[in-house]
């Protein structure tokens, strides 16, 4: 007896450089179409004396280029730097300076997630925004300052209030409160900062409840991502999703 299988379905390679300690993994999965792979490569671990010692270790180009030199090797054809503080604490000179190393080792097209979120922020309309995350102060007053230079209006930024580390394994119930509370009337948009939140599955209800896009750094990082590759990204009920920049 014969069994006629069809397939496998072409793929079509995004490339994913994550932080040491990135394990979103499979949120990143969720707003990709069948016909796409995602390749994950983590940078090296990185040691600082605080949050922002942390960050900027791994804002560091250097960082990238050995992530990206293997999702290339297996067939990334655009490749996006996962991490927001990474890219945005030096500024807007630092974030272009990570996608001149991620093209230098070898990706056809580069993107970070801080470029990814301007450019998220911009495609829905936003100009003043209520922005939420979990760093340390230092940090979040970075965010604001990067947003600001990038030609929005911060209505407001509010912290998780928890350590650090503990967003790793934020819930959504803190992720969906912190959210709530973060909302300005006056915001056109908030933005939830940072890739170790998981956000998925909350976009769209909170979308509703607020009545304004609700922007997160993982989904911006896959539809910038997507983007590129002319394909969309899914995610029901997410207006970002809706919007071909």
């Amino acid at each position: 007896m014969r069994v006629e299988t069809p397939g496998p379905e072409p793929q079509v390679g995004l490339g994913v450089v994550a932080p040491y300690d990135f394990s979103r993994d499979r949120e990143l999965w969720r707003w990709v179409p069948d016909t796409v792979s995602v390749f994950i490569a983590r940078t090296e671990r990185v040691t600082g004396a605080d949050n922002l010692g942390t960050v900027s270790a791994l804002g560091d180009p250097s960082v990238v280029a050995r992530p990206t030199r293997e999702v290339c090797e297996i067939g990334a054809r655009v490749v996006a730097y996962a991490c927001t503080s990474c890219s945005f604490a030096g500024g807007a000179r630092a974030e272009g300076e990570l996608r001149r190393a991620m093209l230098a080792a070898g990706a056809p097209h580069a993107l970070t997630t801080s470029g990814a979120a301007v450019r998220a922020l911009r495609a829905v309309g936003a100009r003043r925004i209520a922005v939420v995350h979990p760093y340390e102060e230092p940090v979040g007053e970075r965010l604001a300052r990067y947003l600001a230079e990038a030609g929005f209006e911060v209505a407001d930024t509010t912290a998780l209030g928890v350590p650090v580390d503990e967003a790793l394994t934020a819930s959504y119930t803190q992720v969906a409160d912190l959210v709530l509370t973060g909302n300005r009337a006056d915001a056109d948009a908030v933005f939830v900062s940072c890739t170790a939140l998981p956000t998925y599955d909350l976009i769209a209800p909170l979308e509703r409840e607020l009545g304004k896009p609700v922007v997160t750094a993982n989904q911006a990082t896959m539809w910038a991502a997507l983007e590129v590759l002319g394909l969309p990204a899914t995610g029901p009920g997410q207006r970002l999703c809706r919007v071909h920049a």
